[in-house]
């Protein structure tokens, strides 16, 4: 689905005369693109955290501690919740998700039964996920905001969170008429997923230690 900013550039697109001859110079330039990201697929290794997005080869520098801690601590609370309630697979950081144009390596991602069941030995390019999780860096804020956040909608990720480590917030966005709607940015109190079910826990679990293992000791202690 177009969004309407996109629909009113191709209306404007199709009054010009020229339209034909810009169709033809947008397909040559998709088919280069194509063929560009095969050659992405080709050399890319298991020791690079890399993307591919519009073209462009996105290879990612360094991140702070505080955004390393907060993608460990989510992932370390969803993971072993998924896994107690046999509810899917949750991956992160280097789980290369394959979408129509662009390739990207959330922070943090979970999928559910129905998708994890075709998941075998030696998968490395995966579909969209039902619930996805960008933690902000200074490098990544303008994707994660931008076209990360249109594409996860286009393709339908049912929740995007999005974590900002140094003002220690999650926005929570669920996809309501194929378009994220912010449910709430929060700081403090409890966070609920609706895609992961029964998956809610404290935020401060997302970025202090003592907090994230309270709450990983009560998933624990859950029982199926």
């Amino acid at each position: 689905m177009l969004l309407a900013s996109e629909e009113r550039q191709l209306a404007s697109i199709l009054e010009s005369p020229s339209a034909p001859l810009l169709a033809n110079r947008l397909i040559a330039a998709l088919e280069d693109e194509k063929r560009r990201r095969q050659e992405f697929y080709r050399d890319i290794d298991d020791d690079m955290k890399v993307e591919f997005i519009n073209g462009e080869i996105i290879v990612h520098s360094p991140v702070k501690k505080e955004h390393t801690d907060a993608t460990g601590f989510l992932y370390q609370l969803l993971n072993v919740y998924a896994r107690i309630h046999e509810l899917g697979y949750v991956g992160y950081e280097k789980v290369m998700i394959a979408l129509t144009r662009n390739d990207y390596e959330p922070d943090v991602l979970f999928f559910g039964i129905e998708k994890a069941a075709g998941f075998k030995k030696g998968h490395w390019k995966y579909p969209a996920p039902d619930f996805a999780v960008e933690v902000l860096s200074d490098s990544t804020t303008h994707r994660d905001r931008g076209i990360k956040f249109n594409d996860y909608a286009a393709h339908g990720v049912a929740e995007y969170w999005i974590i900002d480590p140094e003002d220690e917030t999650i926005e929570q966005y669920f996809l309501l008429e194929e378009q994220y709607k912010l449910h709430l940015k929060i700081s403090e109190g409890i966070i609920r997923s609706t895609v992961v079910e029964g998956f809610a826990i404290e935020v401060r679990a997302v970025f202090e230690e003592k907090a994230n293992l309270a709450e990983l000791r009560r998933i624990l202690s859950e029982d199926k």
